[in-house]
């Protein structure tokens, strides 16, 4: 039972990222609220070290620890700045806000200069806006100083003491989370495997989440690998078998799929979002063989779910022998083609459910294994000594001067504040600055026109619900400090659990706090929480306008550069994996595969406010979310590529084709003219098609012998991409050629 709870939460929150950050928030807040009380604190202090607190504290994204405390310490010098400059300013409020408008335009442009520059520019900017809040003047200068830097070491106690994360802690965790989740996954995969008529809907959509999840966590494993692991060697061999896993996975269900349908599965149906499942029956095949499937599924769960020391025992080794020795053809059980397909799946996911934990657990007990088993070990040995360091990343063109995204958005969000300011002057005298709040907002990790709109939509949404809660609560609390203090450190830690989660529900979260906070300032009333949300909205349109009109980032032009990215890496890691696999020399070929992840998710993400529920283009949003889904499959299957390529130096059964090389030259032909008409370059390009890949390869074709020595497999993604890449023309508007006779 507590493993199962520790699995479920393992995989509701990969690496604990989102508790760990509620946790050192709220135990900042909470030990700086403690010492200031010791102090003998009044409120308005007491409310100035939380907010402090909570700023010092999540301003830091820094991984490695000695970053994280230069950083801290740093920033304890800036934040005295800012409560001083906004004390001498307070009566000067036409420099005040000159001077506030020339610091969010620092603190946005600091961004350019990594994690240190962004979290800078956030204390400055928080700060700053913490002493508007609580009023901030000369004569009480000293005593908000002392109060900020007591805030600064509470926080540097609690992340580096109460609530320490190592890079190797949380690549640990990361790594528990992805097992979870691959553990159910393959749960999600044997209720497929039993659905009835009405349930295989349900139960397909559970795959295709379960496989969405998994592909997530892998993602967030890579990005952590270079200061989590000893060396580039270990991180390599982390990377290979996490790539192994989630792509034996990932095919599973294909597999699984396919076996269940009238015909083979199309990829897309796992990518394409409320796609419906395939004409479905009774999986084909004696019910013996329906039986043993459905035992050695929940078979592969165990071994995936086994832990540590929970991995020794001989019935478990027996386990782990049988569904291995499903890739070797004379244990395969009797059953239609399509069945034992799936048998060997499960065999090929025992092999990278072993590899993953030889190379994450070390060395395992031998004693028990049959000759399928010490061949599989074999073929993992050789394919850890053939990992070397890769090669170095060259230098990518950035762009300068107001083409870099960092100059672009300091301007915009400088322009979305002078406007805020003055408009929030006439809603209220002393509260304008919660426009200027919004403004900042919208403009985080936003990149166009249509995200900003999203994103204040949002932040609307959810003030306007937490104003409804505030006024509920302050009701309820009335003037008790320290229930009203309880209820703030709840409230924080919802909002840094649920801010990856909803931007909308982090949104309500703070408003409902901030509602608490007025009540202790003393300066609560229904008209406030009403001014809050009308600050926020006006904050929210001064921002859409600013980009909109301001050196505008249109979000079609985005995700057009976005999507020419996409296809360009995807045509980098087919070519280079085709390249290799026809006996061309070694590259980086996981790598490349991780940036051709990367920019798909940066595409996933721009594509939000077209496929948002609320979009009025409904033809528009079904087409964006068509392309994605296809882009995804072919990212799929690019890396299964880049994985069997990398393995062509040991695995036996794979050997080089210097065919593949002109077989593939039609895709990666047609992604570049999907590319090139994309970006405008090309406008008369055309998508080609011919003969089918593996007729390309068949017995008696021009160029060579028999194809034996490359596996079907290999053949089957080739031709699947190439099927998709064509899939694209449609709606992209790319003609294809009709081949001529």
């Amino acid at each position: 039972m507590r493993t199962r709870l520790r699995d479920r939460v393992a995989a509701s929150d990969p690496g604990l990222m989102r508790l760990t950050a509620g946790l050192r928030t709220v135990g900042a807040i909470a030990l700086a609220l403690a010492v200031l009380a010791l102090l003998g604190a009044d409120v308005t202090h007491l409310v100035t070290g939380a907010m402090a607190a909570m700023a010092a504290t999540f301003a830091i994204r820094e991984k490695q620890r000695r970053r994280q405390a230069v950083t801290l310490a740093v920033g304890l010098p800036v934040a005295l700045a800012m409560v001083a400059l906004a004390a001498l300013l307070h009566t000067r409020i036409v420099l005040g806000d000159v001077f506030f408008v020339v610091l969010i335009f620092c603190a946005v442009y600091g961004r350019r200069f990594g994690d240190r520059g962004t979290a800078l520019g956030l204390i400055a900017f928080q700060v700053y806006f913490l002493s508007l809040f609580v009023g901030a003047t000369v004569p009480e200068l000293p005593e908000l100083c002392g109060v900020i830097a007591v805030a600064f070491l509470c926080s540097a106690v609690v992340r580096f003491a109460v609530v320490p994360a190592t890079p190797a802690g949380v690549l640990q965790r990361l790594r528990e989370a992805f097992r979870a989740r691959l553990a159910q996954l393959v749960s999600a995969q044997i209720e497929l495997l039993d659905a009835g008529p009405e349930g295989v809907d349900k139960a397909l959509e559970a795959v295709r989440e379960g496989t969405a999840r998994l592909h997530e966590t892998a993602l967030m494993i890579q990005a952590r690998l270079e200061e989590g692991t000893p060396d580039e060697a270990a991180a390599r061999l982390v990377q290979r078998r996490i790539a192994d896993a989630e792509i034996t996975a990932e095919r599973l269900g294909l597999l699984l799929l396919s076996a269940r349908s009238a015909e083979r599965a199309d990829t897309l149906t796992l990518h394409l979002p409320g796609a419906p499942a395939p004409s479905m029956g009774r999986l084909p095949g004696p019910d013996e063989a329906v039986a043993t499937l459905r035992r050695d599924l929940q078979a592969l769960r165990t071994l995936v779910e086994r832990t540590g020391d929970e991995v020794t025992g001989t019935a478990l080794a027996h386990v782990r022998n049988r569904l291995l020795g499903y890739r070797d053809e004379e244990h395969l059980p009797a059953a239609s083609p399509a069945v034992q397909d799936v048998f060997r799946g499960v065999g090929e996911a025992a092999r990278a459910v072993l590899g993953l934990r030889l190379a994450l657990g070390g060395p395992q007990d031998e004693s028990d294994d049959t000759p399928a088993t010490a061949r599989s070990r074999e073929e993992l040995d050789a394919e850890d000594a053939a990992i070397d360091a890769g090669e170095e990343a060259g230098d990518e063109e950035r762009p300068t001067g107001l083409r870099r995204p960092t100059t672009r958005a300091a301007i915009q969000v400088t322009v979305g504040s002078s406007l805020a300011i003055v408009g929030g002057e006439f809603l209220s005298s002393q509260r304008w600055y919660w426009a200027v709040l919004t403004c900042w907002i919208v403009f985080i990790n936003t990149a166009s026109t249509g995200e900003i709109l999203v994103k204040g939509y949002r932040r609307l949404l959810g003030t306007v619900l937490g104003v409804v809660a505030g006024l509920v609560l302050a009701g309820l609390v009335g003037h008790h400090t320290w229930t009203a203090f309880a209820l703030v450190l709840v409230f924080v830690f919802a909002m840094f659990y649920t801010a990856p989660l909803s931007y909308t529900l982090m949104s309500f979260f703070v408003t409902a706090a901030l509602g608490l906070l007025y009540m202790l300032l003393h300066t609560y009333s229904p008209s406030v929480l009403v001014l809050r949300v009308e600050e926020t909205a006006l904050g929210a349109l001064c921002g859409i306008v600013a980009a909109a009109l301001v050196l505008p980032v249109r979000t079609d032009r985005r995700t057009d550069e976005l999507l020419v990215t996409v296809l360009q890496r995807l045509c980098d890691v087919t070519e280079s994996a085709v390249d290799q696999l026809s006996g061309g020399p070694a590259a980086d070929l996981l790598d490349r595969a991780r940036d051709l992840d990367q920019a798909l998710g940066d595409l996933r993400a721009a594509t939000q406010p077209l496929t948002h529920p609320i979009t009025p283009l409904r033809a528009r949003r079904d087409t964006a979310r068509y392309v994605v889904a296809l882009l995804e499959t072919c990212a799929y299957h690019a890396r299964s590529l880049a994985a069997t390529a990398e393995l062509l130096p040991t695995h036996p059964s794979i050997a080089a084709d210097p065919r593949l090389r002109g077989a593939m030259r039609r895709t990666v032909r047609n992604i570049e003219a999907i590319a090139g008409r994309v970006a405008g370059e090309r406008p008369d390009a055309t998508i080609a098609t011919g003969p089918s890949i593996a007729s390309l390869l068949e017995p008696g074709a021009a160029g060579g012998p028999r194809y034996g020595r490359i596996t079907g497999r290999v053949l089957r993604h080739l031709e699947r991409l190439d099927e998709a890449v064509t899939g694209l023309g449609r709606p992209l508007g790319v003609p294809v050629a009709t081949p001529k006779r």
